[in-house]
């Protein structure tokens, strides 16, 4: 990956215009309280997800000889697990030691980022109505430095099980393929948020099936986006 990452593709502007630029979003810092909060869900997720039994079903398929970054896609509503996922199968066999995660730039965002430092994974803040493009520019440069991705396609607000067009454009721009991460919990606690956010039950079991992986062209048409998006959320399902 060279500078095609920094290319018009994002429509993104330069170093110089992003510094200077009205439009830029600096997303919220944390106060005291938050960042205790972000311990106390780091701490209980902590308990919850060493309890849980985890089977992993990896038909991920990519070619041997890749050993770049990937962008796992996941429900919004499935994060609960997701530190445990990547710590104890997907770090261990995707060859790349480190993973970022698109976190949206609001003050919940933000406690999620102070949860998932706990947890040793980083973050890039923003999302489709806030900090955008800034953040797929960051997320682009993450993975050309040789981080995994890891992206919920419905977030951060919906609506559920609704693929937006970020992760495809973000795989259009990087070359890195899109590797559908699909979690069945039977055990779990729905939240009656916009997404039924998932809380899997101490000493759950659950199924962690990581979905044939896909490459998506430089110049692709509005057409074959549209398919790639369709085929996405038809791997994610809705069960």
């Amino acid at each position: 990956m060279q500078h095609h990452l920094l290319q018009r593709p994002l429509d993104v502007a330069t170093n110089s215009e992003r510094d200077t630029s009205p439009k830029v979003i600096v997303p919220v810092s944390l106060a005291w309280h938050q960042k205790l909060a972000g311990l106390l869900i780091y701490l209980v997720l902590r308990l919850v997800g060493l309890t849980c039994r985890i089977r992993f079903q990896d038909n991920s398929q990519l070619p041997k000889d890749f050993k770049g970054p990937v962008i796992f896609a996941i429900w919004h509503n499935r994060l609960a697990l997701t530190p445990f996922i990547w710590h104890r199968y997907c770090r261990k066999n995707f060859h790349q030691d480190t993973i970022s995660s698109f976190v949206s730039a609001s003050k919940d965002g933000g406690i999620l980022v102070e949860v998932l430092r706990r947890f040793q994974m980083q973050s890039v803040r923003g999302s489709s109505s806030r900090r955008g493009r800034q953040a797929l520019l960051e997320a682009a440069r993450a993975i050309e430095k040789g981080s995994h991705m890891a992206i919920t396609p419905d977030g951060p607000r919906g609506p559920r099980y609704l693929v937006q067009h970020g992760v495809i454009s973000l795989a259009s721009v990087t070359g890195s393929p899109i590797i559908p991460v699909r979690l069945h919990l039977p055990g779990k606690i729905s939240l009656k948020s916009w997404d039924r956010f998932q809380i899997p039950l101490p000493l759950s079991n659950c199924r962690c099936e990581i979905l044939p992986g896909f490459f998506v062209g430089k110049d692709i048409s509005d057409e074959e986006r549209d398919s790639l998006v369709k085929n996405l959320q038809d791997q994610l399902g809705t069960d």
